[in-house]
């Protein structure tokens, strides 16, 4: 006999991304699937590719081959520098004024944190994603806007092949899909149900066509004939005339 493996979905994410809403409606719709949550770094599609994950928020741009993504939302670039410096007067920095600054190259910081280290620093500034600067943000360090700048694009992937009911309903839940959309597996199908519910359900629609069906020309139960009119039984038996009368009859 197989041995019994219960439903889960498993999420990946890579740092700076909060899927934490997205777990939220999943949890609150299916509490009884478990989710599990995992942060992964450059080896992120490599989850997918090994089953480690079922679905993975990535940065853009990844190795597409055999993924299926839905590009989500738009990074701000922003630039990170010490505290002391000039950067730190502007509220939005024009791309020119990089253009004599020591830009720091992420790989060789040892990734964004330590690139934000340097930075604090002063040996140079460093361009990050917004979400990963405030990630890694210091007491030493500012980053400012840099809107002319390309941002970075977050997506969600999956693998081709992989369409479980439980990928396709996460998958809605991310794109904004209600409950109730026609386009949700889980409103499609309905509650899934054991056999004995099953067979109950059916049981009961039986019967419940039993009940419905009547001869075509059966009359109605409980009609009342409406009376005629002029035969006393809306007053007085008898009186066909209001009730109170004013004056006496001659």
């Amino acid at each position: 006999m197989p041995e019994f493996k219960p439903r889960r979905l498993s999420v990946g994410f890579v740092a700076g991304v909060t899927p934490g809403k997205w777990v939220g409606r999943w949890r609150e719709r299916h509490p009884d699937v478990p989710l599990e949550l995992q942060q992964y770094g450059d080896d992120a599609v490599a989850a997918l590719h090994s089953a480690a994950a079922d679905v993975l928020f990535v940065r853009l741009p990844v190795n597409r081959e055999n993924l299926f993504i839905i590009p989500l939302y738009e990074e701000q670039a922003v630039v990170v520098s010490s505290k002391e410096h000039e950067i730190s007067l502007f509220d939005e920095v024009p791309l020119v004024e990089l253009e004599a600054e020591n830009l720091l190259d992420v790989e060789e910081c040892g990734g964004p944190a330590g690139a934000v280290e340097v930075a604090a620093s002063g040996a140079g500034v460093v361009v990050l994603p917004m979400s990963l600067a405030r990630l890694h943000a210091r007491r030493d360090a500012v980053h400012r806007p840099v809107p002319e700048l390309p941002g970075t694009t977050i997506g969600i992937a999956w693998l081709e092949g992989n369409d479980s009911q439980d990928v396709e309903e996460f998958i809605g839940i991310v794109r904004g899909r209600t409950e109730r959309s026609s386009r949700q597996p889980s409103a499609a199908d309905g509650p899934r149900k054991s056999a004995p519910q099953k067979a109950s359900a059916r049981k009961a629609a039986q019967q419940g066509s039993k009940k419905q069906a009547a001869p075509s020309g059966a009359k109605r139960s409980g009609a009342k004939p409406e009376p005629r009119k002029g035969s006393g039984k809306a007053g007085k038996p008898g009186s066909g005339t209001p009730q109170n009368r004013r004056g006496r009859r001659r």
